[in-house]
């Protein structure tokens, strides 16, 4: 009986001290609200290519040091890390945020509106944080505040992650990544686990959406040749027409989702998103050339849709005469959230947003190179509702658009729940 009650006073007082944290954590959150949604105007208003985040990557760093903190600059190019150590022994939790913004011309009438322009791609376009970055590196930099001030609470040490180029680097001969270079780097060496969030239009302010398993898909890029023989549009007998042979195969993949993945596990996509062959109307020209993107959930999806994709594509090429070159680049791996890890910190998520605003997501499309992260230590990602209260998610101005709006109510949500993680998943590691 004693022991019995030693431990239920041992647990109580356990979970009255994690309570008093996050009451902590709740008052610092509400007090410093106003401030990271400044931080997020200013971010959106100043926006920067991937590897171009030098302005973003200062005030960060700045900010860091301001705190107290180890700070490394120049991370993967650009990226900024800065290292929280507690006042009491225990593990390194890591919290990451990514800088970068995208070649968009935004169109949103906004006091803070972006009206940058730059060079993507040997073209001068707009700049636009149309995806959401900004309020991540805004909310990242509130949570360094807060938990900056219960430093001699905290029970292990916090990696501030501030990562670039997460929508990647595509030039002639280099494609690289923010976080696969950070990992490649050691960023992620003596982390025991790392959280993570994104921005989300199509869930409400205030509310939180997140998967077990696999949540988000990895992402391949697809560079198709068909080569076929030359002729006049008018005897097109007399050679091997590759625009004909090119229309099969486009068709072709489509029965790859249709009859060899299994979709009611996890969806893929196959998408040929652009075609180029010939130059005048009377002429069949001797190749084709095809660009498309690959989104599958899971190593072993990933090696099945691959696999058939070769198949079908060069076996459609043969039986019309023609010869087919088949390229698949793999970008991202699919984003999992571990489901032990997911379990243990779903208690976190509903404390920070409330039961019924935690939401259970379906596999999304979208992909997010945090997989990277992932792929070195167990990892959390979730989405933070971005959407004005009673909007319509199908109506509502989608990510990577000149018109993507964020509201800003959720940010304080965001702050609460990256530091509950920490502050709970230290205390399951005493």
């Amino acid at each position: 009986m004693k022991k019995l009650l030693m431990l239920s006073f041992l647990i109580s007082a356990g979970s009255f001290g994690q309570s008093s944290l996050n009451a902590k954590i709740d008052k610092s959150a509400d007090k410093i609200e106003s401030k990271v949604i400044d931080w997020r105007r200013d971010f959106h208003k100043h926006p920067e290519l991937g590897n171009q985040e030098f302005r973003t990557a200062k005030i960060v760093a700045d900010h860091l040091r301001s705190l107290g903190m180890e700070v490394t600059e120049n991370v993967a190019v650009t990226g900024v890390v800065g290292i929280l150590r507690g006042s009491k022994p225990g593990p390194m939790v890591a919290l990451r945020a990514d800088m970068d913004a995208l070649p968009v011309a935004e169109r949103n009438d906004l006091p803070f509106r972006s009206v940058n322009t730059g060079t993507y791609n040997g073209q001068e376009t707009g700049i636009m944080h149309a995806c959401g970055h900004d309020s991540h590196v805004a909310i990242l930099m509130g949570v360094a505040e807060v938990l900056a001030g219960m430093k001699k609470q905290l029970e292990g040490s916090v990696k501030f992650i501030f990562q670039p180029a997460e929508e990647g680097i595509y030039e002639p001969g280099v494609t690289t990544f923010g976080a696969k270079q950070m990992v490649e780097e050691g960023v992620m060496t003596d982390v025991d686990a790392i959280f993570g969030l994104h921005i989300w239009a199509a869930i409400e302010a205030g509310k939180i959406g997140y998967r077990s398993g696999p949540f988000m898909a990895g992402v391949d890029n697809l560079e198709v040749t068909i080569t076929g023989t030359q002729a006049h549009g008018a005897s097109p007998w007399s050679g091997v027409d590759p625009i004909v042979t090119s229309a099969q195969a486009i068709l072709g993949l489509q029965t790859i989702l249709s009859r060899n993945v299994n979709i009611a596990e996890n969806p893929a996509v196959v998408t040929v998103g652009a075609i180029h062959g010939g130059i005048r109307h009377n002429i069949i020209p001797e190749k084709v050339e095809m660009i498309g993107t690959i989104r599958t959930f899971g190593e072993e999806q990933q090696t099945l849709v691959h696999q058939r994709i070769h198949e079908i594509i060069t076996n459609i090429a043969k039986s019309a005469g023609a010869k087919a070159d088949v390229k698949i680049g793999k970008l991202y791996p699919s984003t999992v959230n571990p489901p032990e890890l997911t379990d243990k910190m779903l208690p976190s998520l509903n404390a920070a947003a409330g039961i019924g605003n935690v939401i259970s997501m379906d596999p999304v499309t979208g992909s997010e190179d945090f997989s990277f992260f992932q792929k070195e230590k167990p990892g959390f990602f979730i989405f933070l509702g971005g959407m004005k209260k009673g909007g319509d998610p199908l109506t509502t101005p989608s990510h990577h658009t000149p018109d993507f709006y964020i509201d800003e109510a959720g940010f304080v949500l965001g702050v609460r729940a990256l530091s509950y993680f920490v502050v709970d998943y230290m205390g399951m590691k005493k």
